[in-house]
């Protein structure tokens, strides 16, 4: 009789969020796949460095060497290149050329991605939808990139409006509410009280609330009480003296006095 576990499913994709910040990223090319594989780095804070000869440049690559998004070197790839790189990302109409790159890098242990293939590939890039914080990824373990942004473009749509706002919001609050409680002790406290706010609000709900309303928000969590949106905008304005909270002797269902 199997044990009740999930059952295992090779020949996937190990999916993280890989933080780059002020990571060097070397990119080899700088046609319209680099100009993407860019973009995606320097969202994510990355130090972009681009190895092309100004000939093959495209508008887009140029323009970000023009704003000095990135730092370019102005010829074809050399070895040295790789001396301080973290990452690289090679879109080059040059399989040999491409290939010799990744058995570099492999000596070298340095992670990377060869545009179109995906036996020369240490990671893939998904097809993403962004709004914010937050970040969707759909990926199909590179056998069909016009099928994932598809299937992003369809599962962007069934998000709720406004989702990035709200989860700014729930990053504000967690952010407060930590010099409100810094205590290590509190850690799973905060966790409980967290959970409790975002299933009680709807995303809409989130994502229209104030400042104001976090800080009040943030009265309610020595007694682990989370109110209902109506109450919380009820707070609003300079005529709420939130600070006696304990006038509020049960007529919301909690008192929360001291």
């Amino acid at each position: 009789m199997g044990k009740p576990f999930p059952q295992v499913q090779p020949g996937g994709s190990l999916i993280l969020a890989y933080r780059v910040k002020d990571k060097n990223v070397l990119v080899v090319g700088g046609g319209e796949v680099a100009a993407g594989r860019i973009l995606n780095c320097l969202n994510a804070d990355a130090q972009v460095t681009v190895v092309c000869p100004a000939s093959g440049l495209n508008e887009e690559v140029a323009f970000r060497i023009a704003e000095k998004q990135v730092t370019h070197i102005d010829r074809l790839f050399e070895p040295s290149d790789l001396d301080k790189a973290d990452m690289v990302l090679v879109a080059i109409d040059d399989p040999a050329a491409s290939t010799t790159i990744w058995k570099l890098c492999k000596e070298k242990r340095i992670p990377a991605n060869i545009a179109d293939v995906p036996p020369e590939c240490d990671f893939y890039f998904g097809s993403v939808h962004r709004d914010g914080p937050l970040q969707v990824m759909v990926s199909t373990n590179g056998k069909g990139p016009r099928l994932a942004a598809s299937l992003r473009r369809h599962i962007a749509n069934q998000l709720p409006q406004n989702v990035g706002n709200a989860i700014e919001t729930i990053g504000e609050l967690r952010t407060r509410l930590r010099k409100v409680a810094p205590n290590p002790e509190d850690s799973q406290k905060r966790m409980r009280w967290m959970s409790k706010v975002s299933d009680t609000y709807k995303w809409e709900e989130m994502s229209e609330i104030t400042e104001e309303d976090m800080d009040n928000l943030l009265l309610f969590y020595p007694v682990n009480k989370v109110p209902d949106i109506d109450i919380l905008k009820s707070l609003r304005g300079p005529d709420n003296d939130v600070k006696k909270l304990d006038i509020f002797d049960g007529s919301f269902g909690f008192s929360v006095g001291s």
